[in-house]
């Protein structure tokens, strides 16, 4: 039998306090998508404190929102055990349900600003999914968001260095890298959306290209993955909402580009 030990999710700890590499990898892909999008700003005529007072508001709500979701699609469990209902720090949240959260909170912001919501979106978009991209390596120290068991020879095809092959040898069994998959396919997305920010399209399609490449790839990497949240039996709530989210994105686009009156752009 293998003796592969996994890595310390724990980074330091101090006295009783304890800092998980969890918390830094969320907390790092937050402020460098924070950097990004504060700059962004600037130069499309926005002041830079518009993100940091946005993100003040929109974090901690997307933080709620994640774990309702959360416990909404696990209430057969947590209506069972509502003492853990709030426990958050034993893990259980939803990206969707943080997504809703944030964006909600956008669209109150900016009435509230009196700023376009959609030019707000658009500037956020290529942070949003790089901050996705750099949290999954959450997961991974955590050795969570898996996808289902896999042989190691199988892991070393893909030729990934062996410190993600050993972290991915979980109670006796190698699993697929499923964080690694999305990790990469939201890098990817990142590097578009900067270069659609750069052709000028019309306003609100940055945001919406977000919605539709990360639900695509949501869709078949949730497929892969065995902690799926449940709508039903058989369907995994991610890939019905990925489905939604791309046809509603798909409609919107087309919609504005046919819309009369709607010629803002995005570097206007």
């Amino acid at each position: 039998m293998e003796t592969i030990k996994p890595l310390n999710p724990i980074a330091l700890e101090l006295g009783p306090l304890s800092i998980h590499w969890y918390g830094i990898i969320i907390g790092t892909g937050l402020l460098l998508g924070l950097y990004i999008a504060t700059n962004e700003a600037a130069k499309r005529g926005l002041q830079k404190e518009v993100f940091t007072d946005l993100v003040l508001w929109a974090v901690p709500i997307a933080l709620i929102c994640a774990r309702i979701y959360y416990v909404i699609f696990n209430w057969s469990y947590y209506s069972q055990h509502s003492d853990e209902i709030i426990a958050i720090w034993k893990g259980g949240i939803a990206i969707h349900g943080a997504l809703i959260g944030a964006i909600v909170t956008t669209v109150v912001f900016a009435k509230k600003k009196n700023l376009s919501f959609w030019k707000l979106a658009d500037i956020a978009a290529p942070s949003i999914i790089l901050g996705q991209a750099i949290g999954r390596w959450g997961n991974f120290m955590n050795q969570e968001a898996h996808g289902g068991p896999v042989s190691r020879e199988f892991l070393e095809s893909l030729h990934l260095p062996d410190f993600i092959i050993n972290q991915m040898y979980i109670e006796g069994s190698y699993y697929h890298p499923t964080f690694l998959y999305e990790s990469l396919w939201d890098l990817i997305g990142f590097l578009i959306l900067l270069i659609l920010q750069r052709l000028n399209l019309k306003r609100g399609e940055v945001f919406l290209t977000y919605v539709i490449w990360y639900s695509i790839g949501r869709f078949f990497i949730e497929g892969m993955r065995t902690d799926s949240l449940m709508l039903t039996d058989n369907l995994k709530m991610a890939q019905v909402l990925s489905v939604v989210l791309v046809i509603t994105s798909t409609v919107l686009i087309l919609y504005r580009r046919t819309r009369k009156g709607l010629t803002a752009r995005y570097k206007d």
